[in-house]
């Protein structure tokens, strides 16, 4: 319709969309769908991080991982979590849209420096890994009483 505007090679429109691609592939666009579930590897499955006085909780959110996966493990103050979730797919089909993340992850979290790495529990449920590490007695505030 528009034919040659310009004196590029091809159509503006063309030209357009080369610069785009090199745009993403300078800033690091990924190919696979950008839904609003499409994760980039590495940032699954999604945390949240949360702290108090007495303890920091991790929050993870992975329906569907096998718990004899999952392997964490705490060193220098950092949290790692490694599992893998496997997804049942049907054999011989072709997927135009894909957005629940299957295969292996590996995360890890920076702790504050006054956690206990002897006091963490784990727990799971519905689809939720969360995690309690409980603050060292000896950094918490304490109360002076004046008299």
């Amino acid at each position: 319709m528009f034919g040659r505007l310009s004196g590029f090679e091809g159509s503006l429109f063309d030209e357009f969309r080369r610069m785009e691609q090199e745009v993403d592939h300078l800033f690091g666009a990924r190919p696979w769908s950008s839904g609003i579930r499409a994760v980039a590897r590495g940032t699954y499955p999604p945390i949240n991080v949360g702290s108090t006085l007495d303890q920091v909780d991790v929050y993870l959110f992975a329906a569907g991982v096998n718990l004899e996966s999952l392997d964490i493990a705490i060193q220098q103050n950092l949290l790692t979590i490694d599992g893998e979730r496997r997804l049942i797919t049907e054999e011989g089909a072709d997927y135009f849209r894909k957005e629940r993340f299957d295969g292996a992850f590996h995360r890890v979290i920076t702790l504050p420096d006054d956690v206990d790495s002897d006091k963490v529990d784990a727990t799971y449920h519905d689809g939720v890994l969360h995690i309690v590490i409980k603050r060292r007695e000896s950094v918490k505030p304490r109360r002076i009483e004046v008299k």
